[in-house]
């Protein structure tokens, strides 16, 4: 269907849709970081180790990680609003689990649970904003998607704090658990795949009206053939470089500012820094403002500079890294303001890592949106569990013998962890980033894969800025003929 042919989509309806999906977001982001802001008390309540905290994190965090590619596949099969609905009773189980539960083993599996229905969430709503709005603005719109939902964290930082010391551990976490059946109802009673409902049994090919996505499918996927079976997609989202670059790209953003929001930020403010636990959750609050700000910023430069996101990527991870230096090398326990430069650095970290998903929708065609997505969101997660993991077992082994808490020492040690994950993760985003662009810098005329490949590359319009140069010269070259024979016509 032509773009010219294609019904708007009445944009009340979709930011409608939209928000309600990002309320679901939201809501999976404060289950996410609820146990964030209180691994202090859950030592306390399970009368456990670090390292024994730090598997509450990883079950959460690992399950989230490894359901990614599975539920991709869902996704593109069933659909959005099946796994928002989904994946919010989920959530809701193991939060009512969590709130009720004095044994480890069942806290853990409660933590699995809510993993699981998290990880049905964030893909969930991209898709959803690939299907209800024109390409143009879907930097913006998952950009926002990613930014807005850290609401979720704040809500997860000093209220959660304030209401678990005023009411107790299983008032806070009922609270929590009423909080996701709201945002299930409002899904159920508002979200949709599409701005018409399908008219097969699942939504693995966009509906007829949907505006056109932000990527050109290959020939073949724009015909009324039947979709390419799901492990097909999945296996040809995998093969594209583009794909693994958005990977990489957010292994390499994402993990510090997450395991910082999500487990160890509190526990090295608290008993690293020796700040008091309100000042430490309203220092976790600013990280997520100041992500409020950030993400637009950094979706403009992707849209601005489509060619020069490796750009931002590099400079981002730089960042972080030279902050860390600088704290973990402070004689002393740091300044504030020192630890305020910190959280304002890591907000960079969730918004960049957004610019993976951008990289998988500008290298995939829409009927595979889902399989890239998931693959790309397993990057960041995966380092995510590894630092986890690794913090409390550094904790453990650099504590004192006799301490009952780690010193500022044992921090040091335990993040200074970050720089091999850093260095690998830098390694890897070059060289998926000089495939890409060999992919479709140069001749896209050679085989058939390349040529499919080429194809899914988003062109805004003719000679535009995701042409390549030889891709604008032909354009132009065509557009002198053109002129030439309606001249010739008159």
């Amino acid at each position: 269907m032509s773009r010219s042919a294609a019904p708007r989509t009445p944009h009340a309806r979709a930011g409608l849709v939209w928000g309600v999906a990002l309320s679901a977001y939201v809501a999976a982001v404060f289950h996410r970081s609820s146990l964030g802001v209180t691994g202090v008390d859950a030592t306390h309540r399970f009368e456990i180790s670090a390292a024994t905290l730090a598997t509450f994190s990883v079950a959460q965090l690992a399950v989230y990680a490894i359901m990614q590619v599975p539920v991709g596949m869902l996704l593109d099969r069933y659909g959005s609003r099946r796994l928002l609905v989904t994946g919010g009773a989920l959530m809701v189980a193991g939060q009512l689990a969590f709130a009720l539960v004095t044994d480890v083993r069942l806290a853990v599996a409660a933590r699995v649970l809510i993993g699981l229905g998290d990880a049905m969430t964030f893909i969930s709503v991209l898709r959803i904003v690939t299907f209800w709005f024109p390409g143009r603005r879907n930097p913006l719109l998952v950009q926002l998607t990613g930014t807005f939902g850290q609401l979720g964290a704040i809500l997860g930082a000093v209220p959660l704090v304030a209401l678990l010391h005023h009411a107790g551990w299983t008032v806070a976490f009922l609270t929590a658990a009423g909080i996701g059946a709201a945002a299930v109802l409002m899904v159920l009673a508002a979200v949709h795949d599409g701005p018409r409902p399908a008219t097969g049994p699942t939504m693995a090919s966009p509906p007829a009206v949907a505006s056109p996505p932000a990527v050109v499918p290959p020939r073949g996927e724009r015909s009324a053939a039947p979709p390419a079976p799901v492990g097909g997609r999945l296996a040809a989202a995998w093969a594209h470089p583009g794909t693994r670059l958005g990977l990489w790209t957010h292994f390499v953003t994402q993990f510090s500012g997450t395991v910082f929001a999500l487990l160890w930020g509190f526990p090295f403010l608290v008993q690293g820094q020796g700040l008091t636990p309100t000042a430490a959750a309203t220092l976790l609050t600013v990280l997520t403002l100041a992500m409020l700000l950030t993400g637009p910023a950094i979706a403009h430069l992707c849209a601005r500079y489509p060619l020069r996101r490796s750009v931002l990527v590099f400079t981002i991870t730089g960042a972080t890294a030279a902050i860390w230096a600088v704290v973990l090398a402070w004689p002393g326990r740091a300044p504030g303001w020192l630890l305020v430069t910190l959280v304002l650095v890591l907000a960079l970290n969730g918004p960049g890592s957004m610019i993976g998903f951008d990289y998988a929708r500008t290298f995939n065609p829409v009927s595979r949106i889902g399989s890239a997505t998931g693959i790309v969101n397993v990057g960041g997660f995966t380092a995510s569990i590894i630092l986890v993991l690794a913090i409390g077992v550094v904790l453990d082994l650099a504590t004192p013998t006799g301490r009952a808490a780690p010193d500022l020492t044992a921090f040091r040690w335990a993040f200074a962890v970050q720089y091999l994950l850093w260095a690998v993760g830098a390694v890897q985003v070059l060289r998926w980033r000089n495939a890409t662009r060999r992919d479709h810098g140069g001749d896209h005329g050679g085989s058939a894969a390349q040529a499919g490949r080429a194809a899914a590359v988003p062109i805004r319009r003719r000679g535009g800025r995701f042409a390549s140069k030889d891709g604008r010269r032909r354009q132009r070259r065509r557009g002198a003929v053109a002129a030439a024979l309606r001249a010739g016509a008159e």
